[in-house]
């Protein structure tokens, strides 16, 4: 058996998927380890795996709240996220990572994990990369819904439009990687070839970590590339699941309409989940709001779960395992976060995608592009407007039907257990070797 070190950085969306991996790995009898921001030590180990804290902590980027709402801009927000809550601390990552890997036989890691590269080479080890999204693809054959960019353009335009754009991208992001470059010439590792970000799979083994209904294997994909589908992990920071009054809740009515914003827009919520309390009125449908931890978004006249009754037609949650609760909803309202979407597409109900920021658009999308739901630009929300597309969304049995459908091809794919056994043929490759 080996040891296997899984390092990622983000929200709860970047960290899921690899718990679910460390999990079919863990029970496949690998001593695995996840690598990531300190504050996650508690969820780590209540999933039972070995956990390795990787600077920079959540506390690094100062006040929380601010951070979010600039790392969650709808059209700066991924220049925020790399420039100012990543880079900065390459040092400290490589120097984690470093000491996280002692004996490692395999690293697996996140797009945004740069230090992962230059640590795997220097121990001779094997990496495996990895990506969430179809956007973080760099996608030139099917297109793709770039933030604050007119790409409906270069949609008309095809392949090679894209291929210009991306190129330009790691043109204008270049610069930003000074101190990875220096930190390689420091370690003895030869000039890397390719962009950090764009260019960064791995020739090891590369794992496409989401659904074949919202992007295919590309021709342009390399032949170390495998497409697993969607690992499913969702419980709580203690390992737990659905609060026991939710279901009592959901057990006492009608199905509710289910809105979310994932764990990082719901630091920049203002007024969606007022408009979604209001919209679920008008419309006569109960409704649960995912507002998140800490007695964040408040809403007047919405009760909490803690003192709400099965009589109250909106409750307030501050979290629920999705895989449980949309399964229960008529319509799902949400941000497009990958995780999000996954776990809706699971679930197999009408969607509503309000996309903030990063790779939310893209993912909104698709997700229109399926048939599956629609899409309300973040600017335009309102109680009018929810009232009218869930409207739209409830009396369309067409759509009710192709969310069925695609849930179960999502819930077909091998997810984790695909992505272990990719793994297990590099290993018992390089063994063989």
């Amino acid at each position: 058996m080996a040891r296997i070190v899984l390092s990622t950085f983000g929200s709860l969306g970047d960290l899921h998927p690899y718990l679910a991996l460390g999990c079919a790995l863990r029970s496949r009898g690998h001593e695995v380890t996840l690598a990531s921001h300190g504050t996650y030590r508690a969820r780590v180990e209540a999933s039972g795996l070995a956990f390795a804290p990787v600077r920079p902590d959540l506390e690094a980027f100062g006040d929380l709240d601010t951070a979010m709402r600039a790392a969650m801009h709808p059209t700066r927000g991924s220049v925020v996220v790399l420039r100012d809550l990543v880079l900065p601390h390459l040092r400290d990552s490589a120097a984690d990572l470093w000491a996280a890997t002692e004996g490692a036989d395999l690293l697996v890691d996140h797009a945004l994990a740069f230090a992962s590269p230059l640590v795997a080479e220097r121990r001779g080890i094997p990496r495996v990369s990895t990506v969430l999204q179809p956007l973080t693809t760099f996608p030139t054959h099917t297109g793709a819904v770039f933030p604050g960019f007119p790409s409906a353009l270069l949609q008309w335009l095809g392949p090679w439009a894209w291929r210009a754009f991306w190129a330009t991208g790691r043109a204008v992001m270049h610069p930003w990687f000074t101190e990875l470059r220096a930190l390689r010439h420091e370690w003895g590792l030869a000039t890397a070839q390719g962009h950090p970000l764009i260019d960064q799979a791995s020739h090891d083994l590369h794992l496409v970590l989401f659904s074949r209904v919202l992007m295919p294997p590309q021709p342009d994909w390399s032949s170390v590339t495998v497409q697993t589908g969607f690992p499913w992990y969702d419980r709580g920071e203690a390992g737990e699941g659905m609060p026991q009054a939710l279901t009592h809740w959901l057990d006492a009515g009608e199905p509710p309409i289910v809105f979310t914003l994932g764990s990082s827009a719901v630091f920049t919520a203002d007024r969606f989940y007022d408009h979604a309390a209001a919209a679920a009125r008008t419309l006569g449908r109960r409704a649960v709001l995912l507002t998140g931890i800490e007695d964040r978004n408040p809403v007047a006249g919405v009760p909490d779960l803690a003192v709400a009754t099965t009589s109250d037609a909106i409750v307030r949650v501050p979290y629920a395992p999705h895989s449980e609760v949309m399964p229960r909803a008529c319509a799902v309202v949400h941000q497009g976060g990958i995780g999000t979407t996954a776990q809706a597409l699971r679930a197999g109900r009408p969607t509503l995608v309000v996309p903030f920021s990063h790779d939310q658009p893209d993912n909104a999308m698709r997700v229109t592009r399926l048939g599956v739901g629609r899409t309300l630009a973040r600017p335009r929300v309102s109680t009018a407007a929810f009232v009218r597309e869930l409207g739209a969304l409830l009396a369309d049995p067409a759509v009710a039907a192709r969310a069925r459908e695609v849930a179960d091809v999502v819930r077909h794919e091998s997810g984790a257990d695909g992505a272990a056994d990719a793994i297990e043929r590099l290993l018992a490759a390089r063994r063989a070797r």
